[in-house]
């Protein structure tokens, strides 16, 4: 008897192991069959299928939001990081969120008034060219939206001023036809005064934290 529950336990931890490789499998095909930039909200739905490796836990690990502290987010998608990353700054904490589609910025506002969040504050902007004064923010990510941006290296320019002295930067990047690769990341952090401090995942999924050199 202990045998057979044993076996009907594995074949459902296998049951649910392919079910999640199948849904990471479909998420992937979906970013880089349907992909555009930016991302339409149409497609908003795709935007919710967590991606292989770009996970919450290593986002976190990365970006090390803490209760307080205020954090940028640019592409927010429909809140799939947003919402997490709020509730982790607390009430004393601010995640302000910026998107070109004011129905994605719309669209988590929504999301997050559903959940009780109020520390999240939209604005509709280019990412070139940031509505925020220098040396604001503690922390600041983007996930698969750097290369959906005309001028990637000019938007880590904004990015490491409007970022206080030893900011702290994530990217996520996908293997889909916007993809920054790791080389390229490289050079445009040291083009914009960042250096590439720890990179986690495979070159088709990876996140990298960049830091910016104290002020004086």
């Amino acid at each position: 008897m202990r045998t057979r529950d044993h076996r009907v336990r594995r074949r459902q931890r296998t049951g649910w192991a392919l079910a999640a490789g199948a849904v990471g499998a479909a998420a992937a095909w979906s970013w880089w069959a349907l992909d555009a930039a930016p991302y339409p909200y149409a497609q908003r739905r795709l935007l919710d299928l967590p991606l292989p490796f770009l996970t919450q836990r290593r986002l976190d690990g990365l970006l090390r939001p803490a209760p307080g502290d205020r954090i940028l987010e640019i592409g927010p998608g429909t809140g799939l990081q947003s919402l997490p990353v709020a509730r982790a700054l607390g009430p004393a904490g601010r995640l302000d969120i910026v998107d070109i589609q004011q129905d994605m910025l719309d669209h988590v506002m929504r999301r997050a008034t559903d959940l009780g969040l109020t520390n999240i504050v939209p604005t509709r902007a280019d990412a070139q060219r940031l509505p925020f004064p220098t040396d604001t923010f503690d922390a600041a990510y983007l996930v698969t939206a750097l290369g959906e941006i005309p001028s990637p290296g000019l938007t880590l320019l904004e990015l490491e001023r409007v970022l206080k002295p030893g900011g702290r930067l994530v990217v996520g990047e996908f293997f889909d036809r916007h993809q920054v690769r790791r080389a390229a990341l490289a050079r445009y952090a040291t083009l914009a005064g960042l250096r590439v401090e720890r990179v986690v995942g495979p070159p088709f999924a990876y996140f990298a934290r960049l830091t910016g050199p104290s002020r004086t």
